[in-house]
């Protein structure tokens, strides 16, 4: 993130590393509020901003034993007690907060398709879910997402006075052919992947797309949570990878699920050999001008764009990294386009600084603009200094 000449790092804060059991009658973990209030101010010293997310999709077991956590209204207190602790804590030298990173993979990829925790989907579609249903939990889970955020974001304003945001995936969609059926199957698409997070945050609904087919399995607003949801962002973060095509399919969807519901299938133009990342820098540009459109001309941070190889034993064509570098010239160039026709970007974060661990993929895939030796540096990097960092980014 780069604005007006400063750097930043972005960072996730652990929820059971401030608070126990995830609630505050469980009192607080005071070695892990010392743990970020060190990282804080090294950071700070060697002239890092530091940028911090609440909820990486880390949720405390605890709550999802007790009451099946962002399944349950209760969640929202519990988030909100969370995040208040944090804002308390870390909020007179951390003035940039993302309370939810991608709230639509966190909700698809958990509850319609079963591969990440909790390892929820309809049995149905899927083999091996841990119980179930995508016709409902992704909207109901979607929903207390939503809410958290507002309440999070009311806490802000209210005591503290500090920047609020939301990050969604923003991955686009393009029309398969130039019919209308084609061009109304993407914009339904767009709504039902990054809309159903931005439209009721930026306007205090659903959008009417969603509304319109997801029916009564649907959670509804009232209009006490309309108001508190409505504007509950400073900035929009957006996070961009890829784009697919969308094709129109008119035959019946058959069961109701959150992945049929928009009627289109993803039939993504797969440029590089990966189960999901093609690479279409232009669809940044398209995602941007489709926000600035639909979502009041906002200030946006691009908070995640990044490009992975697959790990292999040539380690000198890895750290060579031609393809990454073009991926990020490409993205670049078609962002800067963005901001010459108005776009309010701000701000440009590069997922990640460092090789890491990637999700269900581990270490087979490396996205860090840096190669790390998985089997000898990951001994080093808690030895590696924050000078060092500082020095990257300024270099």
């Amino acid at each position: 993130m780069q604005e007006t000449g400063f750097h930043a790092y972005r960072f996730s804060i652990s929820w059971t590393r401030i608070l126990r059991d995830g609630t505050s009658e469980g009192g607080l973990n005071k070695e892990g509020i010392e743990y970020y209030n060190n990282l804080i101010d090294d950071m700070i010293s060697k002239g890092i901003t530091p940028v911090v997310t609440l909820f990486h999709w880390e949720i405390p077991q605890a709550l999802v034993d007790e009451y099946g956590g962002f399944l349950s209204p209760r969640i929202v207190k519990d988030f909100t007690d969370f995040v208040d602790v944090c804002f308390r804590e870390f909020g007179d030298r951390v003035k940039h907060w993302i309370t939810v990173n991608e709230p639509n993979i966190y909700t698809m990829m958990g509850y319609a398709v079963g591969q990440f925790p909790p390892g929820r989907c309809s049995e149905w579609q899927f083999h091996n879910c841990l119980g179930g249903n995508a016709a409902t939990e992704p909207y109901i889970v979607g929903h207390y997402l939503i809410l958290a955020h507002a309440h999070a974001v009311k806490v802000y304003r209210d005591k503290y006075q500090i920047s609020a945001d939301i990050t969604v995936l923003a991955d686009w969609y393009v029309p398969l052919t130039d019919t209308s059926a084609d061009i109304e199957a993407a914009n339904r698409a767009v709504d039902f992947f990054s809309g159903w997070f931005f439209n009721p945050v930026v306007h205090g609904n659903y959008p009417e797309t969603m509304i319109s087919r997801v029916k009564e399995r649907l959670p509804h607003f009232t209009e006490e949570q309309r108001i508190l949801i409505k504007g509950s962002y400073d900035f929009l973060g957006v996070n961009y990878y890829t784009s697919n095509y969308a094709k129109n399919d008119d035959k019946p969807a058959g069961r109701p699920s959150y992945l049929t519901d928009s009627d289109e299938p993803s039939l993504g133009p797969k440029v590089n050999a990966s189960s999901w990342l093609a690479v279409y820098p232009q669809g940044l540009k398209d995602a941007l001008m489709d926000i600035k459109r639909k979502y009041n001309d906002p200030v946006i941070y691009i908070t995640e764009n990044g490009y992975f190889d697959y790990d292999g034993p040539n380690v000198k064509e890895l750290i060579n990294d031609k393809k990454r570098a073009k991926f990020y010239n490409d993205h670049l160039y078609y962002l800067h386009k963005a901001m010459e026709d108005g776009v309010k970007v701000k701000g440009f974060f590069a997922w990640t600084l460092l090789d890491d661990f990637e999700w269900k993929s581990g270490y087979t895939k490396r996205l860090g603009l840096i190669y790390i030796d998985f089997l000898n540096d990951l001994k080093r990097i808690p030895k590696l200094s924050l000078k060092w960092f500082a020095n990257f980014l300024k270099n």
